[in-house]
């Protein structure tokens, strides 16, 4: 069995490469699959993997877009259009493909083209699933733990405020998110890509923390306290403020890290890393 990745210099690309390394996982170069999400581009992704993969081979396709304020245009086609022709390619072929997507698809829809790309991948992950299951889109939420958070991250936007010594503007901070650390979630997903299920698969632990309580306990942490401003922001009409996702049992035995601790410990790794440059 072979493991194939994209977007291997990604975070969630690389926490996958060091999950299945005993595996020996073959990591596509971007300048071979970059013209992947081209109308016409199914045949050739087809052709790529009639040559090089074998029997019950599997395409972690972990490349993404994650930036809402990225050009439309390039949300949909590196978020959509390159794993549907990859899904398109290897449902000729027999081999596994695993996207993956956010727990946000259907809450954020209308305002976040990020969320929009991503609804549309599992739409039509949901059409084309069919009994032989080689299709699984996972919805995941938002992760952390490998490298400096980027800028229009949560955590980036509060480790800049914090670096610059600088008040940190935020809304209340109702919002529930579920943070998962990139070393636990690449062993739960393996654990999903084992399975037997396919379709949309939503990969939650079931420990939300409020926004609120991430900022506080990081401020607090790092003996920033004083610059935190929280209800300086008019807080989002559209947003997750009471939902609770249920734990996935196909991932139950997972011992994911505690939120707050885990948060707490990378972002202390990060300051340091950047008060360094």
């Amino acid at each position: 069995m072979k493991n194939y990745i994209i977007g291997g210099r990604g975070r969630l690309g690389r926490a996958l490469a060091t999950e299945y390394a005993s595996s020996n996982p073959n990591v596509i170069d971007r300048s071979i699959y970059e013209g992947w999400s081209k109308v016409s581009a199914a045949d050739q992704v087809c052709r790529y993997f009639e040559q090089y993969a074998g029997g019950k081979s599997t395409v972690f396709v972990a490349s993404g877009l994650l930036d809402p304020g990225a050009a439309p245009e390039d949300l949909m086609a590196v978020n959509y259009a390159l794993p549907k022709n990859i899904i398109d390619a290897a449902s000729k072929i027999g081999i596994k493909v695993i996207t993956f997507g956010t727990v946000m698809e259907g809450l954020l829809q209308s305002r976040n083209p990020y969320v929009r790309s991503k609804t549309e991948l599992s739409n039509y992950v949901d059409m084309k699933t069919d009994s032989r299951g080689l299709i699984k889109h996972i919805q995941l939420h938002t992760l952390y733990g490998i490298s400096i958070p980027s800028p229009f991250m949560f955590l980036g936007q509060m480790l800049l405020a914090i670096k610059d010594d600088r008040p940190f503007q935020m809304t209340s901070g109702r919002q529930l998110r579920e943070y998962h650390h990139l070393e636990d979630e690449a062993v739960a997903i393996r654990l999903i890509a084992d399975s037997s299920i396919s379709g949309v698969i939503d990969l939650s632990h079931g420990m939300p923390v409020s926004l609120k309580s991430i900022a506080w306990s990081v401020f607090k942490a790092l003996g920033k306290s004083h610059l935190l401003r929280l209800g300086a922001l008019p807080e989002p009409a559209e947003e997750n403020y009471d939902r609770v996702f249920q734990v996935n049992k196909l991932i139950a035995e997972i011992k994911f890290r505690d939120p707050l601790t885990g948060i707490n410990a990378y972002m202390k790794h990060c300051f340091a890393a950047v008060g360094r440059e």
